[in-house]
């Protein structure tokens, strides 16, 4: 249950008059999302492409990966990206070295990831006082069954475009794939990105001993970089499929455009 109150104003009113006589209906606006959870989407996006970016140019430094604590161009990888790097020190099979950009990237990285431990925690404490956690992200027992997620999921594969009321809150797919990311794979990144500082592990070396050495933490981090690049691009698909244009306005401004605009009644708003 979302617990926002529409905006009322001359607009709503003639959506509701207008919907009387079966005519073309006005939108009216109505209040979505909450101002820091907007503040901190926005800055954790900015943040996570930083990280992008950054996270990229490292990994050209060495691009091949590693289970254990030590690995080296001596050793056998278990994936390596066939990749052009920017150290000379590194066989790849091209005629050529890119330019080394470790400096920038690895401040950059170290920056962002800071950035975006901030924010979560700063979002987690007012999820968690306000109740927005526990309101608009966790599933009702009812929503948990085979059934209701079987639903959910085809819906889902077939593009459905979701309906007037699931504009209002999250559906069960969303809660559950929201709180994996906000509970599992974000901490997941940060504990294995702690893990391949030295100078954190030469303090907290069960940090590292715990995941089995830092080739390990590396090869972690760079496949729950995946997980997450695929679950941005999956959210931004679903925004387009849903209408990119007002849900991307109810993300900035705050407000969803409700009712229905052609139509014989209008459909109100919920509570």
């Amino acid at each position: 249950m979302n617990t926002s109150l529409p905006i009322a104003g001359p607009g709503a009113q003639q959506l509701t008059s207008s919907a009387r006589h079966g005519s073309p209906a006005p939108a009216a606006y109505r209040k979505r999302h909450a101002a820091i959870v907007r503040v901190t989407h926005w800055i954790t996006t900015v943040a996570f492409l930083a990280l992008l970016v950054s996270g990229g140019e490292i990994v050209l430094s060495h691009p091949r990966f590693y289970w254990g604590e030590t690995g080296n161009v001596n050793m056998r990888p278990w994936l390596n990206l066939h990749l052009p790097s920017s150290r000379d020190t590194v066989p790849t099979g091209y005629g050529y070295v890119l330019p080394d950009q470790n400096g920038w990237s690895r401040y950059l990285h170290f920056q962002a990831a800071w950035l975006v431990v901030g924010t979560g925690l700063f979002y987690l404490l007012f999820g968690f006082l306000a109740g927005h956690l526990r309101r608009n992200l966790l599933p009702a027992a009812s929503d948990l069954s085979l059934k209701h997620l079987g639903g959910s999921l085809v819906r889902h594969l077939h593009f459905e475009r979701p309906g007037e009321e699931e504009a209002w809150s999250y559906n069960v797919l969303q809660r559950l794939t929201y709180l994996l990311v906000i509970f599992v794979l974000f901490p997941l990144m940060i504990w294995t990105g702690l893990a391949m500082s030295f100078g954190f592990t030469s303090e907290f070396p069960v940090a590292v001993r715990l995941l089995g050495g830092q080739q390990t933490a590396r090869s972690l981090h760079f496949l729950l970089t995946i997980c997450l690049v695929l679950f941005l691009l999956i959210h931004v698909l679903m925004v387009i499929v849903a209408g990119f244009r007002n849900r991307t306005r109810a993300m900035i401004t705050g407000t969803m455009i409700t009712g229905t605009m052609i139509t014989g009644r209008a459909t109100p708003p919920t509570e």
